[in-house]
């Protein structure tokens, strides 16, 4: 099964809609689950986040983490059966959700709200999926 752990719910119409379709697609070729904790202060956020999270490995979303292209990401999906993703709140991740991590990943050096980093992630996902099953989307 494939989580993600998220702070806060996404309040854009659009790219809740959009986060909501490739939510649906992933789950044609994987279980999935979202989790949503409060948005609060970064430390109540980080616990929450270890709380909820459930899976190996946890992966932190984070601006300095690990860069990865879509085939390593695909092969990452592909040697993992049950990953759990980290997406922190406005303030990014706490110190001690980041420690709790197995992996940290960088979805680009761009910095993105964090709505735009969950829809990202979810395409992203899906996108790997696709990769690994052959699917003609990652073209």
């Amino acid at each position: 099964m494939i989580r993600i752990v998220a702070v806060g719910r996404i309040k854009m119409r659009s790219l809740r809609e959009a986060s909501e379709e490739y939510e649906r697609r992933i789950r044609r070729f994987a279980r999935f689950q979202l989790l949503e904790v409060p948005d609060r202060d970064p430390q109540a956020e980080g616990q929450s986040l270890l709380a909820a999270a459930r899976g190996e490995p946890l992966v932190a979303l984070d601006v300095q983490g690990d860069a990865w292209d879509s085939p390593a990401f695909a092969r990452f999906l592909g040697q993992h059966a049950s990953p759990c993703f980290l997406v922190g709140g406005p303030d990014g991740l706490s110190q001690e959700a980041l420690e709790g991590a197995a992996l940290r990943l960088s979805l680009s050096p761009l910095t993105f709200p964090h709505e735009l980093a969950r829809l990202i992630l979810t395409e992203q996902i899906y996108r790997g999926l696709t990769i690994l099953k052959g699917h003609p989307y990652h073209r």
